[in-house]
């Protein structure tokens, strides 16, 4: 085959590569359906290959040794960094957020001595975006309502803090420190953010174990770790996974100034305009403001996020 249909192969359909191969060697009747087949099949041998992963040898989740020797765990981590290489699109995505919001999520997690591993429990709870699932979780740290209340978040129908990067990071590091309390082990603390700490209980106590690698728990939780130590794992060694990204290719972390509002808000898009931007930008950098307006009886202070001058 000469080299200019070998360019074809790469950059067009198998179909359009065999029709123009079939013009270019002089055919002037269709290819039989046989050799099309066997045209088709050296095609994918020779351009199409998937391999599999070398899971590590040595694996730590928040300073502590993940025992990979303990029956299940190296299959279980497996599955997650087979899951989370071959779903390209979304693991993409989590390079180029991360670029922007793990300068953000970094020094909250350090200022409350939290280890830094936490940051990627953010990314499978949420895909660091400001989810909302079926059950009402919110946010990047996904709290339900009375969680995040219980954690001091205002959520109101005008104000809800859960959208609050900053804020609802602060509200979870409390939690994951209530948890390292009582547990003094930072896998069964990443456990209980998903099933809660009473799931956790109950677990431990009906399967009489101490330690999370050594639980069967339902399918969610029972990836919830493992899921965390594959993005980590990808992040941190992109090309050993294949992902290639240029610096370029990220995306920036905001560059902001912070204006204070301790009054009523009639219209937000005009507040907007007053602020040198649109409405667009506004609602974007400050996603906890859930309506156009703001009543603010009690002329509590915010700070509103704005791009810097």
């Amino acid at each position: 085959m000469t080299r200019s249909i070998r360019f074809l192969t790469t950059t067009l359909s198998v179909a359009g590569v065999l029709l123009i191969a079939y013009f270019l060697m002089g055919y002037s009747k269709p290819i039989p359906e046989r050799k099309a087949d066997e045209m088709y099949k050296d095609h994918v041998e020779e351009n199409y290959k998937v391999f599999s992963l070398a899971t590590p040898e040595e694996v730590y989740f928040a300073g502590e040794r993940v025992p990979m020797e303990t029956f299940g765990v190296r299959e279980k981590l497996d599955r997650e960094l087979l899951v989370n290489t071959y779903w390209h699109s979304n693991t993409f995505l989590t390079f180029k957020r991360a670029n922007r919001w793990f300068p953000v999520i970094e020094p909250i997690l350090e200022k409350n001595g939290v280890p830094d591993d936490f940051k990627y429990l953010a990314v499978i709870e949420s895909g660091l975006t400001n989810a909302v699932s079926p059950a009402g979780a919110t946010g990047f740290w996904q709290f339900m309502k009375t969680t995040g209340e219980s954690y001091g978040l205002e959520i109101t129908s005008e104000v809800d803090e859960r959208y609050h990067v900053e804020k609802s990071t602060e509200a979870a590091c409390q939690y994951l420190l209530d948890a390292y309390e009582k547990y003094g082990d930072w896998a069964l603390v990443a456990a209980s953010y998903n099933m809660g700490m009473g799931g956790v209980n109950k677990q431990l106590k009906n399967q009489q174990v101490d330690e999370y690698w050594d639980l069967l728990l339902n399918q969610e939780t029972g990836r919830y770790v493992y899921r965390i130590l594959a993005i980590k794992e990808i992040l941190n060694n992109s090309g050993d996974y294949g992902f290639v990204l240029r610096p370029k290719d990220l995306y920036e972390p905001y560059e902001t100034r912070t204006v204070m509002l301790d009054s009523a808000v009639a219209d937000f898009a005009s507040y907007a305009k007053d602020q040198g931007v649109n409405y667009n930008i506004l609602k974007t950098m400050n996603p906890w403001l859930r309506k156009a307006s703001l009543t603010n009886k009690y002329k509590k202070e915010y700070e509103i996020i704005l791009p810097a001058e």
